[in-house]
């Protein structure tokens, strides 16, 4: 019997994505403080986690420029997906930031459920949520490649991330694969 189960490569770089996603409250936290952990201490901490994991996806989108990992996907369907981006930043970011952090308690349930939400969007493929991204011009497409044009499957959507407005059918665009799922467009 075949193998039906797909399983999604690079997954250290699928949670290091995930994190650089998270940058902004990492920020957040920062500026805020709290009065359980030290200054000094907070501060290195958010600074790690913001500059670490952005230095992971930067290296890992060199990596697929300089391993020359292109996909040619000729598009069938693309939909503009820039909603994601907002639903992430109501749904995750804004909802952590004004929780008060007094307690160790406190801290300890923030921590559980930070680490619930970056589960959930590592295992749900959700590792192209980036505001930097965004604020550098990019836009999220959800494409689903024709089928006997690609080297992927037609019936296998993929993320696109790309500075274009907009996607036709019958476009052929060339991208950097920097998961199974997730293709950053090449420079041209």
């Amino acid at each position: 019997m075949a193998d039906t189960k797909h399983s999604e490569g690079l997954k250290l770089a699928r949670l290091f994505m995930v994190l650089s996603g998270m940058s902004p409250l990492f920020i957040l936290w920062a500026i805020k403080g709290n009065k359980i952990v030290p200054d000094g201490y907070l501060l290195g901490v958010c600074a790690a986690l913001v500059l670490i994991p952005n230095l992971v996806l930067w290296l890992r989108i060199r990596a697929a420029e300089e391993q020359n990992d292109l996909r040619d996907i000729v598009v069938e369907k693309a939909e503009d997906h820039r909603d994601h981006l907002l639903v992430y930043l109501f749904a995750m970011l804004l909802p952590f930031y004004p929780i008060d952090t007094n307690t160790v308690r406190d801290i300890s349930a923030l921590l559980a459920a930070l680490a619930f939400i970056v589960f959930l969007f590592w295992h749900l493929n959700l590792h192209y949520m980036n505001i930097w991204f965004a604020i550098r011009g990019y836009r999220v497409y959800v494409v689903t490649p024709i089928e006997d044009k690609n080297v992927l499957s037609g019936r296998a959507s993929l993320v696109l991330i790309t500075p274009r407005t907009d996607i036709l059918k019958g476009e052929s665009i060339k991208a950097y694969r920097l998961s199974d799922t997730l293709c950053f467009e090449a420079r041209q």
